[in-house]
């Protein structure tokens, strides 16, 4: 007796058609396992992208390492010092060369200056005093401390052959070893004592080509304004003392009157420029410019001068600002509002 009627047949082929799916899934799982296993294998092993190295030699430091940023490369610096203070902080040589194929991620060796090591006195003797100071102040500022040598002032001064403000002696001497913050005292050119010059005529020459003159020339000058008079010509030089084609010392001061201009435009102002200044030993570069409103600048005047009350005559538009200098750096400036006269 049996409660059920199985059908073998049946069960055998049910049995057989799932076990042939399972082995597919099986097969097809293992497949994409198997491929998802090699593509992370091939990008873990794949070779690094390739890049180019840059020609960062003679850059600062800041540039360089942005520069070897962009192509993923990283540095690796090594300080040394150099024959000369302005090059602390730029890169003196590079590993690999510029334009060698690296991969991404290497390391860049930069040899970068930390300036020059400074450890003797050198020899000023013939320069010109000026640069030797702005030689110091540069040496000082690239060591970022306080200078190792320093100027000892005022200067002493006498009179030479040499042109002035050439250094004639110095103490310590070149070559002295520096063993710690050192004083550099200095004797200075006064120039040739008593030279003579001949005074330029300026008589009837207008504002910018008597300025234009006393640069060329380099005489001692004051300047005073005064109201047009018969027979002159408005805006021009109308005298001077002493008289021009006169010999006299290259100390003499040449005092010039310039007339007063005619009728000005609305947006232009005339007057005189007036700065007391302090006597210097002898002559140095002053230079007198105007910026102007729109952003301009005009050279005025570029003279060698020794110091003392100093008057230019100017005539700008309104707002313009007069700025003067000596040895490049400015000592004064003021904005030009309205005319005095």
């Amino acid at each position: 007796m049996g409660l059920f009627n199985l059908d073998l047949s049946a069960i055998e082929s049910y049995v057989a058609n799932h076990l042939r799916l399972f082995l597919l899934m099986s097969v097809g799982l293992l497949a994409f396992v198997g491929v998802v296993a090699a593509a992370v294998f091939f990008i873990n092993v794949r070779g690094e992208e390739q890049t180019m190295v840059p020609y960062v030699q003679g850059k600062d430091l800041t540039s360089a390492l942005l520069e070897l940023q962009v192509k993923e490369l990283y540095p690796r610096v090594v300080l040394r010092y150099s024959q000369s203070h302005t090059d602390k902080g730029l890169i003196l040589e590079q590993i690999p060369q510029p334009g060698t194929i690296v991969k991404a991620g290497r390391r860049i060796q930069l040899v970068v200056s930390q300036g020059a090591m400074i450890n003797t006195v050198e020899n000023y003797l013939g320069r010109n005093v000026e640069d030797v100071r702005m030689d110091l102040l540069t040496m000082a500022a690239s060591q970022g401390n306080a200078a190792l040598i320093s100027l000892k002032e005022p200067f002493m001064y006498e009179f030479s052959d040499e042109p002035a403000g050439t250094v004639l002696q110095q103490r310590p001497e070149a070559g002295t070893n520096i063993s710690g913050q050192t004083m550099l005292e200095l004797v200075v050119s006064r120039g040739i004592e008593n030279t003579m010059i001949s005074v330029p005529s300026l008589l009837g020459l207008g504002l910018e080509d008597t300025l234009e003159r006393i640069g060329r020339t380099g005489i001692d000058f004051e300047f005073s304004l005064r109201p047009l008079q018969a027979g002159e010509k408005p805006g021009t030089m109308v005298a001077q003392n002493p008289q021009g084609d006169t010999l006299v010392a290259s100390s003499t001061r040449v005092a010039i009157t310039m007339s007063y201009p005619d009728r000005l435009p609305e947006n232009e102002v005339f007057g005189l420029f007036n700065f007391d200044m302090a006597k210097n030993p002898y002559p140095l570069l002053i230079r007198l410019e105007s910026l102007l409103p729109n952003g301009d600048r005009q050279r005025l005047l570029s003279v060698q001068y020794s110091g003392g009350p100093l008057s230019v005559p100017y005539r700008q538009p309104r707002g313009a600002v007069l700025i003067l200098y000596m040895l490049n750096r400015e000592i004064h400036r003021e904005t030009v509002i309205r005319t005095e006269f």
